[in-house]
Parts: structure tokens; C-alpha cells; sequence
């Protein structure tokens, strides 16, 4: 009598990956049937209390969804979400692309960061909302005057990050590189600028979050689209719904934002220590 002996690896290898998979994915599960659970509760909660005031005051649920329901079919909604989509990503990009050199170049050059930063602490608490005419005047009511705006609200932050992180590296690698051989264009490429990509990365979701709360400042004084012009649009029609619904896209939008943010960089920057 002989036993195919091949089937046993395979057969094994098949009792093994099975639970894996299945434990692996019952915590995702709980997490999501947990955040569905928290949101259904929220809406409940905002159900009971709207009842107690009037439509004005507090729109129910049912009434916001009417309202967002009635700004998708003519196209407001749809158009805003893309005007202030295209303004907080091309600030946003503007911003990160000029952020991080800044502070590389203050990290790595002890003259240069001296100089730079009385700006850079004076300015960094200067709210964007305090620019606002100055863009319009400068810039024009045009788009230029918001993207100018975000990309104030991030090149501070993203640099500050970025500097923290150069200063952060620790010294003994950094003699290494130099014992080594490494001269200083080898020693920022090889092991400043790795360690500092996690700084980097939170910076930038740092930026992303103000250029939210940038944007509607900037839409609600010069805009004829976007969520911030339609938040203030609802004022004068007594569109408290409305209100609601931009106020919800808003935090969905940004949510999506630093959900793909924090998906694309844990993947392609894992090596860096960028996990989320």
C-alpha cells in the first residue's frame, strides 16, 4: 500500500492560510460594524434632539437629507464639491512641494534656519482669515486669491514638520555616514531625508486639515461657488439644511482626502516607517 505523500504539504498549507485570513479579517469587520454602529447612534441622537426645535433652528435628519438630495439634482453640490476640491489640492500640493525643501534647507543649514525663523514663528500665527483682503486685493477675487491662501495655511506647517524632522536624526548615524565616507548631498539623501519622510507625512495631513477650515473662509468672503459659498448662499434663502449638508460634505470630503492620503503613503513609504 502506498500514500501520495504530495498532497499532505499541500493540504496543510490549505488548514493554515484559512484561519489566518479569517482572524485577520474578523478585526477589520469589527472595526467597520463598530463605526457603522457609532454613526447610526449619532444620526438617532441628532433625530431626538431635532425634534424639540424647530426646522430652522435644528433640521432633522430626514430634512438634511431632502436638502442634499435637492442640491444634487440641479448641480450645486456636485459643482462645489469641485470647486473646493481643486483649490485645497493645488494649495495643498503647492504648499508640501515648497514646505519640504524649506525645511530641509533649515534642518540641514544652522545660518539659514536662524534667519528664516523670526518668519517663519511670526507668520505661523498669523490666521489665513487675516490675509483674506489682502488676496483679494493683490490676487483678484479670482481663484488665485484661495489657492494663495491654502498654500499659506500648509508651507508653515509642512516645514515645521520637515525641520523637526532633520533635527530629530539621530547624531551617531549621522557620523556614521561621515566616518564612512558619505559626503553631505550622500548623507541628506541616505539617511536625513529617509528618517524625516514620517515627519513629512504627517505634516502634510496636518496642512490638509487647516486647508479645510482655510478654504471656508475664503469662499464664504470671495466665492461664487464651492462649500463655503454655498454654506453662506443658505443664510439668505433660511436654508438651514443646506447648511447642515456642506457642513457634512465638509468632513466627508476630508475624511476621503486622508483616508487616500494615509493609504497611498503607508503603502509606498512603509519602508520609511510610515504606517497607519
Amino acid at each position: 500500500m502506498s500514500v501520495d505523500l504530495r498532497a499532505v504539504p499541500e493540504k496543510t498549507s490549505r488548514d493554515t492560510t484559512g484561519p489566518a485570513r479569517r482572524r485577520t479579517s474578523r478585526p477589520r469587520l469589527t472595526r467597520i460594524g463598530l463605526s457603522a454602529l457609532s454613526v447610526l447612534l449619532g444620526v438617532v441622537i441628532w433625530d431626538l434632539v431635532s425634534r424639540n426645535y424647530t426646522a430652522f433652528f435644528l433640521p432633522s435628519p430626514l430634512l438634511t437629507w431632502r436638502g442634499a438630495v435637492e442640491l444634487i439634482q440641479d448641480g450645486t453640490l456636485a459643482s462645489s464639491i469641485s470647486a473646493s476640491s481643486t483649490r485645497i489640492l493645488t494649495g495643498w500640493a503647492l504648499g508640501v512641494v515648497i514646505g519640504v525643501p524649506v525645511g530641509l534647507l533649515m534642518g540641514c543649514v544652522p545660518w539659514l534656519r536662524l534667519m528664516l525663523d523670526p518668519y517663519i514663528q511670526f507668520f505661523r500665527f498669523v490666521p489665513p482669515i487675516a490675509f483674506v483682503t489682502l488676496a483679494i486685493i493683490w490676487l483678484g477675487p479670482g481663484e488665485a486669491s484661495k489657492i494663495a491662501l491654502i498654500f499659506y495655511t500648509t508651507v508653515f506647517i509642512v516645514a515645521l514638520n520637515t525641520l523637526a524632522g532633520v533635527l530629530s536624526v539621530d547624531e551617531l548615524r549621522l557620523r556614521a555616514a561621515r566616518a564612512l565616507g558619505a559626503n553631505a548631498v550622500r548623507t541628506l539623501a541616505s539617511v536625513v531625508l529617509p528618517s524625516t519622510v514620517p515627519h513629512v507625512v504627517t505634516g502634510a495631513r496636518l496642512a490638509m486639515g487647516n486647508s479645510f477650515l482655510t478654504i471656508v473662509s475664503a469662499e464664504i468672503v470671495a466665492a461664487q461657488s464651492g462649500l463655503g459659498s454655498l454654506i453662506w448662499t443658505a443664510r439668505n434663502y433660511a436654508k438651514t439644511e443646506w447648511v447642515f449638508v456642506g457642513i457634512i460634505t465638509l468632513g466627508l470630503l476630508g475624511y476621503l482626502f486622508d483616508w487616500i492620503l494615509r493609504a497611498v503613503t503607508s503603502r509606498t513609504l512603509r519602508r520609511y516607517g510610515v504606517t497607519f
